[in-house]
Parts: structure tokens; sequence; C-alpha cells
């Protein structure tokens, strides 16, 4: 961030599947970092943008609840972290409406995401074209000044900005602050076993809370070259060691590439210390989250508690843009 200031923070993951690697390194951890340095974080679990993709209603109730359950493991202080549901929030929807009387249809069309869905065969729909808009007034309902994305979800915030800004010279009112993208970028995309970005639907993740049998005989289906063990081999180029480095200190690092490079190793080796390195970093979390299993109770008063905050900044925006569009 360019100040030191507390900002207004907000950021929501999707409940399409579970939690992993990609998430954790893309998100979580900034979520985390970001809650630590003292400003006022709204994280909510994206379960309208969800039903884009899951529509089994018990699968999209079970992965709310999972995600919920995963970032409080993870390290989300309810006392420092505002934390809801998207769907407890009303307000957002009607948002979405007044920003769409003033989103170009073209805007919507150059949209990196609803092209790319089409080209993997995903039937297109409302929900999917208007995805951006929605997004947009979950980032505005809440005045949010900083929205951790990964590079890829850069252009949804510039949306965002444009939206916000036509609105405002629309109706001659400031209705809507105008956020700023945070981005780290320092991190790369984190790589998935098949060597392209981690992601659900390419079904090639290392989830978070796998039970460690079958993290084993996922993290061993990482693809690799077939260099001999005796020789030489590129860490540059290696699935494991892009996705080991991500848990090792920059002397851990060169060891490794140093490793690699003098030969001797096999990727065995590599994927074994990537296993050991999971289980070490998300012990503690897999511990709390069996506790926090167990104590539902204590998950919908951290949602009723979250909702209810996240609902009193909400009505607020809505009601600029109520007053400044004229609705009676």
């Amino acid at each position: 961030m360019s100040e030191n200031k507390p900002k207004r923070v907000l950021s929501g993951l999707q409940p399409s599947g579970k939690l992993h690697l990609g998430n954790y390194f893309g998100a979580i951890k900034q979520y985390i970092e970001l809650q630590e340095g003292g400003n006022d974080v709204f994280y909510f679990v994206a379960n309208y943008h969800a039903m884009t993709s899951v529509h089994d209603r018990a699968e999209l109730r079970q992965n709310t609840l999972d995600v919920v359950l995963d970032l409080l493991a993870l390290g989300l202080d309810p006392e420092r972290a505002t934390i809801f549901l998207q769907t407890d929030v009303p307000e957002v929807c009607e948002l979405s409406w007044i920003l769409s009387c003033v989103t170009p249809m073209a805007l919507l069309e150059k949209c990196h995401s609803y092209k790319d869905k089409l080209a993997k065969g995903i039937a297109p729909n409302h929900a999917l074209f208007a995805y951006p808009v929605l997004m947009a007034a979950d980032i505005l309902a809440y005045d949010s000044q900083l929205v951790p994305v990964g590079q890829d979800q850069k252009q949804h915030i510039e949306v965002t900005r444009d939206l916000a800004i036509k609105a405002n010279l629309k109706w001659d009112s400031n209705i809507f602050k105008i956020p700023e993208p945070y981005i780290v970028e320092s991190l790369a995309v984190v790589p998935g076993i098949d060597g392209q970005k981690m992601s659900k639907s390419y079904d090639n993740t290392l989830e978070l809370f796998m039970p460690e049998k079958a993290l084993k005989k996922r993290v061993n289906k990482i693809v690799t070259d077939s260099i001999p063990v005796e020789d030489p081999k590129d860490p540059g180029k290696c699935n494991v060691f892009a996705l080991l480095k991500l848990f090792l200190d920059e002397d851990a690092q060169q060891e490794w590439a140093e490793k690699y490079r003098t030969g001797g190793m096999g990727y065995g080796e590599a994927k074994n210390a990537l296993l050991q390195a999971m289980i070490a970093s998300f012990g503690e979390a897999r511990e709390r989250r069996k506790d926090l299993e167990n104590n539902l109770d204590y998950i919908h008063e951290v949602l009723k508690k979250g909702s209810a905050r996240a609902r009193e900044v909400a009505q607020k925006t809505l009601a600029r843009a109520r007053e400044a569009v004229g609705i009676y």
C-alpha cells in the first residue's frame, strides 16, 4: 500500500469448491496480512457469484460453510475482520441494478473472464455476462478503498471504477467512492499439478485441508519432465519447485535450486519436501478447523455479527444511491 494509514479493504471468495494453495497464496495470505495491518477489512463468501457454476443446492450450502470454516481456521479474526455471506446483504442486488443502468454492453463483452468461459464451452447466461456488475456492487457497497485481487482479476476492478465514475457523473452526486486494486506484484500465478494456473475448474488443485493420504497421492501426480535422477535440472521449469518455493525463505530456495542444478536429486524428493511443507504449514489450521466444525453455533454468530455490520454500511451507500437517482 502506498500509505501506512488504515484502509477499508474488501474482498470475497467463491464457494465453488474446496480452497486450495492458489486461493491461499493468491488471496487469503494477503487477507490476513491486511487484517494484521490494522485495516478495516470486509471479507465475504460470494455465494451469489458461485451460483453461476454450482447448481446443486446441497453442494452450495456445504461449500459456503466450508469456506467460512477455512477462513477462520487459517487466521481471519472476527474481532478484527467483518466476515459475512454475500447473500446476507440484499442491498448489493439493488445497487447492481442501479449500476446496470450505466453499464455499456460493450464493456461487459470485453471482459476476459466472460470470453474465457465461452471459450471453454460454458453456456452463456445473463448472470455470467453481468457478473462484473454484481462484483462492482459488492465493492462499492462498502465504500471500499482497497480490493486485493490477482493480476488476472484487475480488469474487474477497472470495470468497477468505470461504473462508479459513470454513476457519479450521470447523477451528479458522489454516490460511490472510487476503489483501488491491491495487487502483490511479487506473487506469481500458483501453478496446478498440470502446470496450468491452479484452479478448481481445471481440476488441478492441491486442497488446503485434504486428508494427508489423499494429498500425498495428489502431490505425486504433479507433472514433471523425464530427466534422469543423476542429471542437472532447471528449477525454473519445474512445477514442483514453483510450488515448493512458496513455503521457503530465500536461503532455502537457493539451496533447493542448487540441488536441482547439481543433479543427483529425483523429483520424488522435491515432491516429498512439498508434501511435508504443506502438512507443517497448515497443521495448526487443520486442528482449529476440526474444533470449529464442532462449534457451528459460533460460526453462525460470527456470520450474524458480520452481516449486521456489512448491512449497516451497505444501507448507507444504497440510501445515497436512491436519493441521487430519484427513487421515491
